[in-house]
């Protein structure tokens, strides 16, 4: 059968494409039950790398300022919900983080990643963040040129304020 070939990249303004994610506890998370809320989605690449342990750290430390905003943030990842529970257990992670290992919400969002650190076959998630606000759109982009570049997270805060 096969994995969805990827869509075009969602834009601000667009729908933001509803998502059916597993959490490190094996519950079902979706985009739906967020609805009259803001949500930040953070996408990474892979668990247990630089840059990756790095992007989640930060948002961690930013933690009380998106609770502030009254914003909820779900880092996501292809990664298994196991490696996603260790990785969020070894850097301290609060918030949840989502495995999309089928790859259809990467795929939905267009940002797929595919044969990924040259692994011919495996897809990853392209570093991204979306706000998603109470109306279910996209009102925040970013995606990043290369997995090695992070977000401008006084950015996305200032997103959220606006």
């Amino acid at each position: 059968m096969g994995l969805p070939k990827a869509t075009a990249m969602v834009e601000v303004g667009d729908d933001a494409p509803d998502f059916r994610l597993v959490n490190t506890q094996n519950d079902w998370v979706t985009g739906a039950e967020h609805r009259g809320q803001r949500v930040v989605l953070a996408f990474f690449p892979a668990a247990f790398t630089g840059v990756c342990t790095t992007e989640l750290c930060t948002f961690q430390e930013s933690l009380a300022k998106l609770n502030e905003a009254n914003a909820t943030i779900y880092g996501i990842s292809v990664d298994a919900r196991f490696s996603n529970a260790a990785f969020a257990e070894a850097n301290g992670v609060e918030f949840e983080i989502l495995s999309d290992y089928t790859r259809e919400t990467v795929r939905a969002y267009g940002i797929s990643l595919d044969d990924f650190a040259g692994m011919p076959g495996y897809t990853a998630s392209q570093r991204a963040v979306f706000i998603v606000d109470e109306d279910g759109n996209i009102s925040y982009k970013w995606v990043g040129e290369n997995p090695g570049i992070e977000p401008d997270y006084d950015e996305v805060l200032a997103a959220l304020d606006a």
